[in-house]
């Protein structure tokens, strides 16, 4: 009776190399995840300082020159005139997706844009400026074509 009757169930040694395959497949997984989305927060982050240097332009093609800003953060805030004339959104955030603050600064003849980038990878993903007509730093081909800025006033 014995010998009829099988053996039901997976052995040892087979549920082992099965936890092995899901395993390698679950490492490669999150290893792919985690380098899609440093790449996607760096193009947020490239993205935001774009739509700002957008709207900055902008304001210079209105007005003649750029709005005297000492940070970013007076650029994004609600009474900046940015805000006000509708060229940049309302909600737009003071800090890259990695937390930390970007930088800017504009004159009424020239503005600077700056991101860190990421800290944990900046061979790859490191910082990145724009200012008009300008995009420097990290990775440039992956942050767009630069903007169709005027030129400084020094420049005509």
């Amino acid at each position: 009776m014995s010998s009829s009757h099988r053996q039901r169930g997976f052995s040892l040694l087979e549920l082992l190399i099965a936890m092995m395959i899901i395993a390698v497949i679950a490492t490669l997984g999150v290893k792919q995840y985690t380098k899609y989305s440093a790449k996607a927060r760096h193009l947020k982050a490239a993205d935001n300082l774009k739509i700002v240097s957008e709207g900055l332009d902008q304001y210079y093609l209105k007005h003649g020159k750029y709005p005297d800003f000492g940070s970013f953060e007076a650029m994004v805030e609600p009474n900046s005139p940015l805000v006000k004339e509708n060229l940049i959104a309302s909600n737009m955030p003071p800090k890259d997706p990695w937390g930390q603050s970007y930088q800017g600064k504009s004159s009424k003849a020239t503005y600077e844009l700056k991101c860190d980038g990421d800290p944990t990878n900046t061979e790859d993903l490191g910082p990145f400026t724009r200012e008009p007509g300008k995009i420097s730093g990290s990775n440039q081909g992956d942050l767009g074509q630069p903007s169709t800025a005027p030129p400084a006033e020094g420049s005509k």
